[in-house]
């Protein structure tokens, strides 16, 4: 069975127990959830979020929540030391975001690499593992830190495989981490996501498929090697579904949860369709118009770039 879902968001007043009723009326074996806002620091108390009552749902439907997938707030970046009060408190952070991880029982928090802002590579590329070695060199729990691969936009670090590698391989304690491929981010980086066979050498070669912990499966709106990361709905962009099913149910890959970011339609989220297209194997031709509107004045969510 492979392990598909999407991006659910904690709503209260249910927060966990409420993302796991929608996963499962999605279809979803897995699913990735943000403990709070994904562009703050806030969070609500875990003593309100439902968890307990959230696991046993998920038990109760056949999904283990060791399998669900954590992300870390968009706005860290552990390679940006222009403000070190500021880095502290970031660096504390995640450390408090993978306590709060491993108490609704999952094992991975997907965090994004940084960003350079303004500093030659090397620079960066020191600071952010000196952050890595303060956040976590004495942790000792169960949950891993699946550095996400990037699309290159501005000054992202990450853009490429052999970047993450050395970043892995640097790190003393290199167990901790592991990998995140998005599948839009990897086609704007300049991957030949539809050379599904070819990319995954390419990834064990550099990484190690044993350290790729989580799969963002999203199309893209942009050509190879654009460098912009704009996610579309499945069949909608320049990857295309076939490639995408490819990718989803690629033997090596059985065990990783595959998780959907893609933009919502018409104020809804499309999960339940795109997941079912993706079991059946059949994609059908401009589905996103059978989505009817919450509200017609409803927009279309703006795409995501997590």
């Amino acid at each position: 069975m492979t392990l598909l879902g999407s991006h659910i968001s904690l709503k209260a007043p249910s927060y966990f127990k409420g993302a796991a009723e929608e996963a499962v009326r999605f279809g979803e074996t897995s699913f990735m959830f943000y403990t709070g806002a994904p562009q703050n620091s806030f969070r609500v108390g875990l003593e309100k979020m439902g968890i307990p009552e959230g696991k046993r749902f998920l038990l109760a439907h056949g999904i283990d929540p060791a399998l669900l997938v954590v992300h870390a707030p968009y706005i860290i970046n552990l390679a940006n030391r222009s403000d070190p009060g500021k880095l502290r408190a970031m660096e504390e952070f995640v450390r408090l975001e993978i306590q709060r991880t491993a108490e609704f029982g999952a094992k991975v928090l997907v965090l994004h690499p940084g960003s350079r802002v303004g500093q030659d590579e090397e620079t960066a590329f020191s600071r952010l593992l000196t952050s890595l070695e303060e956040t976590l060199g004495d942790y000792r729990g169960p949950v891993r830190i699946a550095l996400e691969t990037m699309a290159g936009k501005g000054s992202e670090m990450g853009s490429s495989l052999e970047e993450l590698a050395k970043i892995r391989s640097s790190f003393s304690r290199p167990e901790l981490l592991g990998f995140c491929l998005d599948t839009c981010h990897l086609n704007d980086a300049g991957y030949d996501v539809t050379d599904v066979d070819g990319l995954l050498e390419e990834v064990d070669h550099f990484l190690g498929i044993e350290n790729v912990l989580v799969i963002h499966l999203n199309d893209s709106l942009n050509p190879r090697g654009t460098r912009k990361d704009r996610h579309a709905n499945l069949g909608y962009g320049t990857i295309g579904f076939s490639a995408l099913r490819r990718f989803c149910f690629h033997p090596f890959l059985e065990r990783i949860p595959k998780i959907l970011e893609t933009p919502y339609v018409n104020g809804l989220p499309p999960y339940k369709k795109e997941i079912a297209m993706l079991l059946s194997g059949i994609y059908e031709e401009n589905w996103k118009e059978s989505l009817l509107p919450l509200d017609q004045g409803s927009p279309m969510a703006a795409t995501s770039s997590s």
